[in-house]
């Protein structure tokens, strides 16, 4: 999966969300950190936003210039992303489906998971209009 981060960076970009080489730049790297995000929200609730993760002494540096975005949306974006990612370099696409048995298999889903996806199919299908408006929309949701 050569192309792996350059599909996960084009589908985060398209978000409109930072996509760190250095904390997503391989498949085992993005869930490693998905799983990291994920285990801070268990711990502090799913409104809980990037800043107070990296003022909790996370190793999420890099996601600063999101501080004020939902952890829950990000990581939403992320396990869709590496679901995106993981479809193309290996196939050609990306189903709902995709992204739930993603998660599954990498030990990333949770209860609000669906509904993320669902309140926000552009994570998933970069053919929705103004996708780049979602991470505005999820600021403190």
């Amino acid at each position: 999966m050569s192309d792996f981060y350059d599909y996960f960076k084009e589908n985060m970009e398209g978000l409109g969300l930072p996509a760190p080489r250095s904390l997503f730049g391989s498949v085992q790297m993005a869930v490693a950190n998905a799983s990291i995000i994920l285990s801070q929200i268990d711990k502090f609730g799913k409104a809980v936003t990037i800043g107070e993760l990296i003022g909790a002494g996370t190793r999420l540096e890099g996601l600063g210039i999101i501080a004020a975005c939902s952890a829950s949306f990000y990581v939403g974006a992320v396990i869709g992303s590496i679901a995106v990612a993981t479809g193309r370099s290996l196939a050609s696409g990306t189903s709902m489906a995709d992204i739930l048995h993603t998660a599954n298999r990498y030990n990333l889903n949770r209860p609000w998971l669906i509904q993320s996806l669902r309140r926000w199919p552009g994570i998933c299908d970069h053919k929705t209009a103004a996708r780049k408006t979602y991470r505005f929309q999820t600021i403190y949701t």
